[in-house]
């Protein structure tokens, strides 16, 4: 649907940070460009309804990369390493029997 000048929607407001009716003030494509708080009579671009994400959100995302950077991804297993496990365990095995 296309919107038109003065018709009133719903947006995030960053003065007032919170979901309220906005009016059109200008449109792009047949879209809302521009929209004006009818709260505080704000003017800012149009959100689509969704704010920005909070401050506690953006550092956990930072925590959780800077733990993934400094985690090493475990090396490939290759036959040569699966052929050495398999002795060990068969002389951890040997080793049990000569002990019983």
């Amino acid at each position: 649907m296309d919107a038109r000048l003065g018709d009133v929607i719903d947006d995030f407001c960053v003065k007032c940070r919170r979901l309220t009716n906005h009016s059109v003030v200008s449109l792009l494509n047949g879209a809302a460009a521009k929209v004006r708080c009818r709260t505080c009579y704000s003017d800012h671009d149009y959100r689509n309804e969704q704010g920005p994400p909070s401050k506690k959100d953006l550092k956990k995302a930072e925590l959780f990369n800077a733990v993934l950077s400094g985690v090493a991804p475990p090396p490939p297993a290759t036959d040569e390493t699966a052929g050495d496990a398999g002795s060990k365990k068969s002389v951890k095995k040997s080793g049990k029997r000569a002990e019983a």
